[in-house]
């Protein structure tokens, strides 16, 4: 039986770009391979430097997640916990630690923190590899109650295409990024509104640096408070673009459970 060495307790809190790549990676490993979980610190590393579904990529060391391990432990998100076996393994305490959450919940949260922030057509995609999501407005029903909770924040205002991030950023970090943006100093609600076109830039929240190089993202108002009905060509193409982020996720999750074996066999 596990013998688990401490159990949660304490608040949320920011973390850094370490930090949240491992509870990050301890979040989606439990969930898309449940079979290799708990981690060990290997298949932790593994997981942070892996190539796919993560921005920025990074290469950290065995000190680097070491250290950030210890201070989530601290802050009672993570536990370490031997099996059967002499190799300490870690898993999170997630839903704990953010407050009685749901899974699908958890799995935003985690796909934000291992991708920085995104639009909600994009976020949806990657996070129903881990928890199925079907449309978006399922998404934003789930993305409301999170933001009641500070546990996401919005960078864009209400409209398609909308931007946001997690809400684990310290405070100057999260700053740059709406500076980026060119939102420097404001806030936006959750509610929802009439769709507006949006573009967004190839933009980070987990630059290991904290630094951030990335096109400015603008959201135009709505021209009119009743929008016009979509074309016959306009809903075959969202239809399309809605399967295309799907096969997108299967593809991830494929692309994830494949590291994880990777890790094992390597241990």
């Amino acid at each position: 039986m596990d013998s688990e060495t401490e159990r949660p307790g304490s608040r949320v809190r920011p973390l850094d770009a370490v930090e949240r790549r491992v509870l990050g990676v301890l979040i989606e490993k439990g969930k898309t391979t449940p079979e290799a979980y708990p981690l060990s610190l290997n298949a932790i590393i593994t997981g942070c430097n892996q190539k796919n579904n993560r921005d920025p990529l990074m290469t950290v060391d065995e000190d680097q997640v070491g250290q950030a391990i210890e201070t989530l432990r601290a802050a009672g998100v993570v536990a370490e916990i031997y099996g059967s076996g002499r190799v300490p393994r870690y898993r999170h305490y997630g839903y704990e630690w953010f407050g009685g959450i749901e899974k699908e919940d958890l799995s935003i949260l985690a796909e934000l923190l291992l991708r920085g922030e995104q639009s909600e057509g994009d976020l949806r995609g990657r996070a129903s590899r881990m928890d199925p999501i079907p449309d978006l407005q399922i998404l934003r029903t789930r993305l409301d109650g999170l933001a009641e909770r500070g546990l996401i924040i919005w960078l864009s205002p209400p409209g398609r295409g909308r931007v946001l991030t997690h809400g684990l950023l310290p405070e100057e970090k999260l700053e740059k990024v709406r500076a980026k943006l060119g939102v420097a100093g404001q806030s936006f609600p959750a509610g929802a509104s009439e769709p507006v076109p949006a573009a967004t830039g190839g933009v980070n929240d987990d630059e290991a640096d904290d630094d951030i190089d990335a096109g400015t993202v603008t959201v135009p108002r709505p021209a009119a408070s009743v929008a016009a009905p979509p074309s016959a060509p306009s809903i075959a193409l969202a239809a399309l673009v809605e399967k295309i982020a799907t096969l997108e996720g299967e593809v991830a999750a494929l692309r994830s459970r494949l590291d994880a074996l990777e890790s094992a066999l390597g241990n």
